[in-house]
């Protein structure tokens, strides 16, 4: 399993536009085959600073993933949201493999 971590770096006034793409995001993504974790807008700190997270299986399964996002209705009209009302200034793309087991003591075995 790997997790994409995005990082956008967002127009500070233009944050609920983030969030209703965001919540396009949260239809579209589990129904395109990855598990999505969550996305989150700026609440204290940083004002331009967003983040996406989400699995999938492995790099053949991310390409799978994208390749049915790109043919999704909802996707392609984020996309094309996000486009139009630039609000999004920069997005990078990390993938991580989990290193640890979990920590917090919600958790049980």
């Amino acid at each position: 399993m790997i997790t994409c971590f995005i990082r956008y770096h967002i127009d500070p006034n233009k944050k609920a536009l983030f969030e209703e793409y965001a919540r396009n995001w949260g239809q579209a993504i589990p129904r395109c085959g990855a598990d999505l974790i969550g996305y989150f807008s700026p609440h204290e700190g940083s004002s331009t600073l967003a983040y996406g997270v989400y699995s999938v299986e492995s790099l053949a399964a991310y390409e799978a993933y994208r390749a049915r996002l790109a043919g999704d209705p909802l996707g392609q009209e984020n996309y094309q949201f996000a486009q139009r009302e630039q609000f999004l200034l920069r997005e990078d793309r990390t993938f991580l493999k989990l290193a640890s087991t979990p920590h917090s003591s919600m958790v049980r075995s």
